[in-house]
């Protein structure tokens, strides 16, 4: 066996070690940007710790990393020990790494190849000490392309998340995100309908601003669940700018009890 022969199932052991204690994998990711996706991922991270479940939040959204911002720990770095790297602590139950703890200027570009991106991912998996988890959830970068084909070829027995709004344009490209899905053997938990109505401030009515309803006639039609709607609430967008908890901040809205029940109904189908 060469060399690199020997490196490369040194890298699988520990990607399988660390896959051990983890019980559910979960790759939320999206046909096209601008759907909310690194929204519904951090909130459904954080929704999942809220039920004192164990949750590490791995962002390979190389690229465009922005979860640490959203979650309120942009000026953390990972802390190295003899188990590994130490992910970043977002609270009790719930870990985050991210490509922009390793950055030095969060404005500088990173412009990588897919091989570049695929060993990133690897060394997120074989070197970070995650520890027990309940749910390791993966916020991958719009598309079908590198990142998220990463993860299925590292992760077995994933579950996917695909979000989408429910205008036409986002659907046709979420029906390309289920045949992905499919193609490499993901199993799906279903469509999230994502920007799913609002109700005006101001007058109280309910206002359809990309339309409703679309993810749901989608999830019919693909034969997959629908998981539920989230509508637009103009605090996610602010607390996620100040990087504070939009479900624990504003755990009575519409918005967060969308995020508590579609937890509850992914726990229920695992």
């Amino acid at each position: 066996m060469s060399a690199k022969e020997e490196k490369i199932k040194e890298e699988q052991i520990k990607i399988s070690k660390t896959l051990e204690k983890i019980k559910n994998r979960l790759l939320v990711f999206s046909g096209k940007g601008g759907v909310g996706k690194s929204t519904v991922a951090a909130n459904l991270a954080i929704a999942f710790s809220s039920k004192k479940m164990k949750v590490g939040l791995l962002d390979v959204d190389i690229h465009g990393p922005n979860l640490a911002k959203m979650l309120g720990v942009e000026d953390k770095r990972l802390d190295v020990s003899p188990d590994g790297i130490k992910a970043v602590n977002v609270n009790e139950n719930l870990k985050l790494v991210s490509m922009s703890f390793l950055l030095q200027d969060p404005d500088l570009p990173v412009i990588w190849r897919g091989p570049m991106k695929m060993k990133a991912i690897q060394q997120f998996l074989a070197d970070v000490d995650w520890g027990e988890l309940d749910w390791l959830i993966i916020d991958s970068p719009p598309g079908t392309g590198d990142e998220p084909l990463s993860v299925a070829q590292l992760i077995p027995a994933t579950g996917a998340i695909i979000v989408t709004t429910p205008q036409e344009v986002s659907l046709m490209d979420s029906r390309k995100a289920i045949a992905f899905a499919r193609k490499l053997n993901l199993k799906i938990l279903g469509i999230i309908e994502n920007m799913s109505g609002m109700v005006c401030p101001y007058c109280g009515k309910k206002i359809d601003v990309f339309k409703e309803g679309g993810g749901q006639k989608a999830a019919i039609e693909l034969g997959v669940p629908f998981l539920g709607k989230i509508p637009l609430d103009p605090q996610i967008v602010t607390l996620g700018d100040e990087g504070k908890s939009f479900i624990n901040t504003q755990p009575n809205s519409d918005a967060s009890q969308s995020f508590m029940k579609i937890v509850g109904t992914i726990t229920k189908g695992i």
